[in-house]
């Protein structure tokens, strides 16, 4: 069989030098030489270039080899940094020993808080902890605000709740999974970022376009992998406290212990709270929403690198609860009554996931890993006479096996998947409680030619109780047509079942009915969403007055073969049914980031969107989307001193373009938008002053500029009344806000 894989991709890759000038090899966590516990996301680059890379989730990785460099730089948060001399390419097992004393960690180079792919076949952006700092990052949906990569709009007038978009799609075609493992999704969508508090993130993986066939069909524009601290190179102890001038108050500890030389563990705990009521637009009802949420995680970590076994295992508990509303609303007295309009959201989740993974002491590159994971997610809520519950029980399972064909440039990854949700679910008085199971098989292939070319093509087959048996295909490449250049390409497809009511909570806080045009499907009467998506992306690396940058351009188009159309154009009802025409979804991106002194960074994009879908009054743009958009962001650093002490400053610029609102023609004639909302930008600043290696500062402001939407609450005079409506928001509602805190470790 070997050979006939060897002649398919001679066949497909007649122009490819197959060079082996590169060097490769496998980094692992240990003290001996015998250690087979791979670092996944381990930094790999030659000293003094933009030549970098990142281990994969098993710590392997290949770099090419260049005779003009011979220092090879290793490092791991939490590990000492090692620097080898490398003169010919080779094949390498390097040990990175744990550090527990930072002041003993010796910084080579200073890397790069975003980092992008160059030779990755993936289109793919890697946010490690120190960009996450530069913001107030509360938890994950408030972690993107210093990337371009990713948009962050608003999602109602109420919750405060923010919603993330990529390449023009929002976050229910975005494939979000935690360590690989499904994580925002189902009941979760509306909320699901803001229950991963941004302390527990070690690194986010962004990837453009078609994702994996390992991690599911469901993934349309893209897929956001989110890798938690490790009790292991976690600090032992950790405490960061939060307050902002609205009345939020945030606190995270976290408690780490190395139990044995095999078992350690973490216990990571997040408690926030809101009593404050904020009402700066005097229009009765609340900026924000009353809040306190509680969060704990304990998280176990296994090692036993000369057996061969790795083991993670993580069990959480969360209680979320919000009160939305008239300022004056009043739970105990008022609910489902007309004295004031209120709502309350109340969420329950319990989740567990494990990973165990053996890799073959005698062929590191080899390893079979099960990944597993349970959870119960139980929201109660009601918006104003409006009733939504849903209870949701989910159970996801992948065995997979990696391995290579022949030699290591010929890899590849094959294994089953299970996956069953079962829903209840209230929607005013309707029950539309259901069960959603599938199985499913795939086969993912890895050709790598670092100096040239790299191919990933994978395929899955999936039964599904109500998408029907169907094929899944994804294709990634990267050419690398000159030095430091990487050109990609990518197409795939993804299915999804809609779950039309938690994707839209924000219909459920006005008096819009609800009409679902049922044609006979087996998703609430509709059909599964089915859609491809291709892209093409160019990134190139350059050194201008001795200092690094890159340049990356990129365009992607999805093109939906059906999709549930949600129209709010009739501002009496909210209308769901299937695609009858065309809708498709264009992004474009041109990003420029350079070190313009040697401690100061600008980043810089732009971005244009064409969003289109052929609604039953007719083809329109996506509406509270910005087809333009441009972002800056300035990041400064001082020199750190031996002690610690340290300055470090961010400044983020974003600006949008118009917005096309919802029709609301037939209302008020002071209820009554415009058929655009006007542009505006919004600035953030953070300044953070380092004391020590144990302790820091930071200050910052949010929305500058003070910019806020007008009239965010239709209606808000009579919210009982037939123009009540709070999901039209395309601008902040909180004005400028200022906060503090600190950060503590050992």
């Amino acid at each position: 069989m070997n050979k006939y894989i060897k002649l398919l991709i001679a066949v497909l890759l007649p122009f490819t030098a197959f060079s082996q000038d590169k060097v490769e090899g496998m980094v692992v966590d240990g003290g001996d030489a015998n250690a087979t516990l791979g670092l996944p996301g381990a930094n790999i680059y030659w000293m003094n270039s933009q030549i970098g890379v990142v281990t994969d989730f098993d710590g392997n990785f290949s770099i090419p080899y260049d005779a003009q460099y011979h220092k090879l730089i290793i490092s791991y948060v939490g590990f000492e940094t090692d620097t080898l001399t490398i003169n010919k390419p080779s094949i390498i097992k390097h040990v990175l020993n744990p550090s527990n004393a930072l002041n003993e960690v010796v910084v080579n180079q200073k890397r790069d808080a975003v980092q992008k792919a160059y030779f990755s076949s993936q289109n793919v952006v890697t946010i490690n902890s120190a960009e996450l700092l530069k913001a107030a990052c509360c938890n994950l949906s408030e972690s993107f605000e210093t990337n371009p990569a990713i948009d962050v709009n608003y999602s109602d007038a109420l919750t405060g709740t923010k919603q993330i978009q990529m390449l023009g799609l929002t976050s229910p075609y975005l494939l979000i999974t935690q360590e690989n493992i499904p994580m925002v999704r189902g009941a979760s969508q509306a909320y699901g970022l803001t229950f991963t508090p941004g302390t527990w993130v070690e690194s986010i993986q962004i990837t453009k376009g078609a994702g994996s066939v390992v991690n599911g069909y469901e993934s349309i524009s893209g897929q956001i992998n989110t890798e938690l601290v490790k009790p292991l190179t976690d600090s032992a102890v950790f405490v960061n406290g939060y307050a902002n001038q609205n009345g939020r108050y945030e606190l995270n500890t976290h408690f780490n212990r190395k139990l044995t030389d095999k078992w350690s563990t973490g216990l990571y705990i997040h408690g926030n709270k809101r009593t404050q009521k904020e009402d700066n637009n005097n229009d009765g009802f609340l900026d924000a929403p009353l809040a306190d949420q509680i969060n704990v995680m304990n998280r176990w970590q296994y090692q036993n690198p000369e057996k061969g076994w790795i083991s993670f295992l993580n069990i959480r508990f969360l209680s979320d609860n919000k009160q939305l509303g008239q300022t004056n609303f009043n739970p105990s007295l008022d609910k489902f009554t007309t004295n004031a309009w209120g709502s309350e959201v109340n969420t329950r989740r319990f989740d567990a996931s494990m990973k165990l993974a053996y890799v073959f002491p005698d062929l590191p590159f080899q390893n079979i890993s099960l990944q597993t994971a349970y959870s119960v997610h139980k929201q109660d809520s009601y918006f104003g006479f409006n009733t939504y519950d849903i209870n949701h029980e989910s159970i996801y399972s992948n065995l997979m096996l990696n391995s290579i064909i022949g030699d290591t440039q010929n890899k590849f990854k094959t294994g089953l998947a299970f996956a069953y949700d079962g829903y209840d679910e209230l929607v005013l008085t309707d029950d539309f409680s259901r069960v959603d199971a599938s199985v499913g098989a795939f086969f993912e292939y890895n050709y790598d030619n670092l100096n040239k070319v790299n191919l990933t093509a994978g395929l899955r087959v999936d039964t599904h109780n109500r998408l029907g048996t169907f094929v899944t295909p994804r294709f990634h490449i990267r050419y690398t047509p000159w030095e430091r250049a990487s050109l990609k390409g990518s197409f795939g497809r993804g299915k999804r079942a809609a779950n039309i009511f938690a994707e839209n909570q924000q219909l459920f806080g006005s008096s819009r009915a609800i009409n679902i045009k049922n044609a006979g499907g087996e998703i609430y009467g509709l059909d599964p969403e089915d859609a491809w998506n291709y892209g093409v992306s160019f990134l190139q690396g350059f050194t201008f007055l001795d200092r690094p940058g890159n340049f990356s351009v990129d365009f992607y188009r999805t093109d939906f073969k059906n999709q549930i159309v949600v129209d709010w154009e009739n501002p009496r009802e909210i209308s769901f049914y299937n695609l009858d025409g065309k809708s498709s979804a264009s992004s474009f991106q041109v990003e420029l980031g350079h070190r313009i002194l040697p401690n100061l960074e600008l980043r810089t994009a732009y971005k244009y969107y064409d969003v289109n879908t052929d609604y039953e009054s007719g083809n329109l743009q996506k509406p509270l989307q910005a087809q333009h958009r441009y972002f800056a962001n300035l990041g400064y650093s001082s020199v750190a001193k031996e002690n610690g002490t340290q300055w470090r400053a961010d400044y983020t610029v974003h600006a949008l373009g118009k917005q096309r609102l919802p029709n609301t023609s037939t209302n008020e004639v002071a209820n009554q938008l415009g058929d655009y909302a006007a542009a505006y930008s919004l600035m953030n600043a953070q300044i953070t002053r380092v004391f020590s290696k144990s302790f820091e500062v930071y200050v910052g402001g949010e929305n500058l500029t003070d910019y806020t939407q007008d009239n965010p609450v239709l209606g808000a005079e009579d919210p009982f009344g037939s123009n009540f409506d709070t999901s039209i928001v395309y601008a902040p509602i909180m004005g400028r806000m200022f906060y503090a805190g600190f950060r503590f470790k050992l």
